[in-house]
């Protein structure tokens, strides 16, 4: 409908924009000054305290320093209504006692029409309420208690049924005077192909009453009664009332509780959207049918902009979700996205939260809003959806993985959800085909009580400098990544098998490994900052020991930055291994004191000097004990000159006179 000109500044003029928003807010009297129009309170769009929330009254406008919403009356309106354009211009002109333009007379005759057929669907809701109470309706009321459903609760959701007649409703509605035409075009009744009488489009089922905006009836839902039905639910035909795939069940109450802040939950069938709202979560609609729709989806968004899909797990409930995905990704925005919500065991909602107790309720209530809480992001269900169709084995399955996505990747319309979605998905299959890290875990163990002094002074506690060095070697290799990015990509297999201790360094590491672009140089490290954050690329740039290292200052032929990537690669793996083989003699040394702790701690001593002969010279000398074992000269000399002084003559141990 359009508005004739100059109406929308009437509606402005008579109106004061304090009254409108004074409904929902409470004015902070010592920072506002009514008399200029000039009012405060805490905002109705976010949580607060303090009154941040802005009305200029003389103007016409407000404005939230919190949050930043702003507007006028209509659109104060709309939001906390959550209704449509036009339906707060009529909230408001109603409050302001302004009448409505009137219509073309064509348009004044189709709404008269539409209000009949709203009439004879109000007439029929009341006949299948009444049925359900009738000796017909006995086994379908059993059927409602044992799905958790009761009396109260029919009473409010309007549920009844159809008896079995095939001309039950069309001669109740008769006898009340309803022409047949009008029962026809309400979908109550279908013409028969043998030129009889028309009969009843619904016979033995629980009737589900759907209601549109404006609460009125407009098509039924009908559970089938009998199991050998050929359609277990079956919905009224499309009418002058009825689009399916325009309308939601239980529209109207999920808007109004999505607009109170509750999170809107998109569930398949007319039973789980009722046990949901039931249990506690009343922003809940269904499909009329397992496929959602395009116009569904944007009435979806209308009402919440994030909202949660809750499909039943089944294969049925599978593919529609895969639909869903193809739809929104089309549609996509910053300000419009969907979450998922899986069942455990592939229940639907209705099955999970039903219980026999009252605890029990509150525990799986309690359950369903954990569920609800961890639900999963839509571009981690587009990942998990495509990864699970097909096997990744081999290098031709995965380029048809990346190509799937790459194609659906490219549907989305807003060009920074389109980045942001290709960088996600970039991480996620680094995730999932990173090799496992081939080094030993790092894990210092317990010392025993008995050996706790003699720890404090071993190379680990006493060395500081050496400790501080060998964690660093980590924060190095990523500082070498960041300098290097098409080098570090060279070496993926190394860095990727490499197992690394310090969180800032593996994040670095793991940010250069899955970025893709060409360029190097201060671009690229601008580009990681914004990736991983600033704070985290600056404790690797900024640590003394990272900036000092000539390949992270200067550029170096590719050979040169490899090599030294292996160089701190293998001085880290090697000495970890030797820490854990030092804390596993350490715990064997009491049972197993043999050559073959000697052996293990030696081989892991040979792999650390070959690591450290990797990246220099090695200057110290050497000599072979009779055992095999190499020393150090100095300490040679030192033990020695120990021995000499000690008097082996007479077996006393005293030392030889000097």
């Amino acid at each position: 409908m359009s508005l004739p000109p100059g109406f929308l500044d009437e509606l402005r003029g008579r109106l004061s924009l304090g009254q409108v928003v004074g409904r929902k807010v409470m004015w902070d009297t010592r920072k506002s000054n009514q008399a200029k129009g000039d009012l405060w309170a805490p905002c109705p769009f976010h949580q607060e305290k303090t009154a941040s929330f802005h009305v200029d009254d003389r103007k016409g406008y407000y404005y939230c320093f919190g949050c930043h919403a702003k507007g006028d009356a209509i659109s104060f309106v709309r939001e906390t209504e959550n209704v449509s354009f036009m339906e707060a211009i009529e909230i408001l002109a109603r409050e302001a006692g302004l009448p409505m333009p009137e219509r073309d007379p064509q348009a004044q005759e189709k709404a008269d029409r539409r209000t009949q057929l709203a009439e004879v669907m109000e007439e029929a809701v009341k006949f299948y309420r009444l049925q359900l109470k009738t000796g017909a309706g006995a086994e379908a009321r059993d059927y409602l208690a044992r799905r958790g459903l009761s009396e109260a609760a029919q009473d409010r959701w309007g549920i009844g049924f159809a008896p079995p007649g095939w001309e039950a409703l069309r001669e109740h509605l008769t006898a009340k005077g309803i022409e047949a035409e009008l029962i026809l075009a309400a979908g109550l009744a279908r013409p028969s192909d043998k030129g009889r009488a028309p009969y009843d489009t619904f016979r033995n089922r629980i009737m589900f009453p759907i209601r549109d905006l404006r609460g009125r009836c407009i098509a039924f839902g009908g559970r089938a009664m009998d199991p050998n039905d050929n359609a277990k639910y079956l919905n009224s035909p499309e009418t002058e009332l009825f689009d399916k795939g325009r309308s939601l069940y239980n529209h109207a109450p999920a808007r109004e509780a999505a607009g109170k802040g509750h999170p809107l939950i998109v569930a398949e069938g007319y039973m789980d959207v009722i046990a949901l709202s039931e249990a506690g979560f009343p922003a809940v609609v269904a499909p009329l049918g397992t496929a959602i729709t395009e116009d569904q989806l944007r009435l979806m968004w209308r009402m919440a902009p994030e909202p949660v899909i809750a499909l039943d797990g089944d294969t049925a409930g599978l593919r529609a979700a895969d639909r869903l995905i193809g739809l929104a990704l089309k549609e996509l925005s910053g300000h419009n996205s969907l979450f998922f919500l899986e069942i455990p065991g592939g229940q639907d909602p209705d099955d999970f939260l039903r219980a026999d107790s009252e605890t029990g309720r509150k525990e799986r209530r309690q359950a369903f809003q954990e569920l609800l809480d961890g639900a999963m992001p839509l571009v981690r269900k587009l990942w998990n959806s495509e990864f699970g169709k097909r096997s990744t084995e081999t290098p031709e399955q995965k380029a048809d993985l990346d190509k799937r996505l790459r194609g659906l990747v490219a549907q989305i319309p807003d060009p920074d959800v389109r980045k942001y979605y290709g960088e996600a998905l970039k991480q996620y299959r680094f995730e999932a085909f990173r090799p496992q890290n081939w080094a030993p875990e790092f894990k210092r163990k317990p010392q025993r009580a008995a050996t706790t002094a003699e720890a404090k002074s071993s190379l680990l506690a006493s060395g500081v400098s050496e400790a501080q060095l060998f964690l660093a070697r980590d924060r190095i290799v990523a500082g070498i990544c960041l300098a290097n990015p098409l080098a570090t990509r060279e070496f993926r297999d190394g860095l990727e098998r490499f197992d690394v201790v310090d969180a800032n360094a593996r994040t670095i590491i793991d940010a250069v490994l899955g970025f893709e672009a060409d360029d190097e140089g201060e671009a690229f490290i601008n580009a990681i900052r914004a990736a991983v954050g600033n704070a985290t690329v600056e404790r690797i740039l900024f640590d003394p020991l990272v900036k000092i290292q000539p390949v992270v200052r200067e550029n170096y032929p590719l050979d040169i930055v490899k090599h030294e990537f292996a160089y701190h690669i293998a001085i880290v793996t090697s000495r970890r291994a030797q820490l854990v083989e030092k804390a596993e003699a350490e715990e064997d040394i009491d049972h197993l004191a043999n050559e073959t702790l000697t052996f293990r701690l030696r081989q892991a001593g040979l792999l650390v000097d070959r690591a450290m002969k990797g990246g220099g010279e090695d200057r110290a000398e050497f000599e072979t004990g009779p055992n095999g074992a190499r020393m150090k000269k100095e300490e040679r000399t030192a033990f020695d000159r120990l021995l000499s002084q000690i008097d082996y003559s007479k077996g006393s141990g005293k030392r030889r006179p000097h």
